[in-house]
């Protein structure tokens, strides 16, 4: 099933209601799936480390991005995902919603500034889960971005060499050797003015997935990669308070 025709199909099955907390969403923006009060409770991730964006520890340098590769140059991520964030990555990934795609990516343009001279390149999904799922909601985000700040959309830039399956329980070790290997990636034309890479995800946890995904880039000598996601988990300290 096309994205369009599942888009098709929310409008028509589903109530003009917020995912996040059920209630109806405001007359003026029918189409819309989080409410404007849900949206005031999205926490942005203030600035931190100018790397991964992370907040720094008291005494840095920061601990989060210490081990990646150093092709992933940079990362930034919108809000943190406390409950409004989980519900759009929730319903976006599980609940057949393509079109959180687009409000996932207005939510970054509100908090990362528009990049210059690049490329967006979606993380894929296994072909068997994009089978099942029928989208890949990275893709869905990627066009919302791509339409909002203007940059092309690469979606078929990085490929998946395996299925590797959910990493929802593994530890931030397991997380790395599940993916690793996981990608491979169109090779760069070498030429002058080569534009960056940005990957686009839904969620940054561990950041496993986009520096395997940065690797197979490297691998294939596109020389500057950068990525986004809509929502970053919550550190340790905070997720606890929640």
């Amino acid at each position: 099933m096309t994205v369009p025709l599942l888009s098709a199909l929310e409008r028509f099955l589903l109530p003009n209601a917020c995912v996040a907390c059920d209630r109806p969403v405001a007359e003026q923006t029918p189409d819309r799936l989080l409410c404007g009060l849900c949206r005031t409770r999205l926490r942005a991730v203030p600035a931190g480390c100018a790397r991964c964006g992370q907040p720094l520890p008291p005494i840095p340098p920061c601990r989060f991005c210490r081990d990646w590769p150093e092709a992933l140059r940079e990362v930034r991520s919108a809000v943190w995902l406390d409950d409004p964030a989980r519900a759009v990555v929730h319903h976006l990934k599980y609940q057949g919603l393509p079109s959180l795609g687009r409000e996932a990516a207005e939510l970054i343009g509100r908090c990362v500034p528009r990049p210059a001279g690049a490329i967006l390149a979606p993380i894929p999904l296994a072909p068997r889960r994009l089978r099942t799922r029928g989208y890949n909601q990275a893709t869905a985000i990627a066009r919302g971005l791509g339409a909002l700040w203007r940059l092309p959309v690469a979606e078929t830039l990085v490929a998946r060499t395996r299925d590797t399956g959910t990493q929802t329980a593994l530890t931030p070790e397991a997380r790395s050797q599940n993916v690793a290997g996981a990608f491979r990636a169109r090779r760069a034309t070498g030429k002058p003015g080569e534009p960056a890479v940005i990957l686009v995800d839904d969620v940054l946890t561990t950041g496993a997935t986009l520096c395997a995904a940065a690797a197979a880039l490297a691998d294939a000598e596109w020389s500057v990669i950068r990525g986004v996601t809509f929502a970053r988990a919550l550190p340790y300290e905070l997720r606890a308070a929640v």
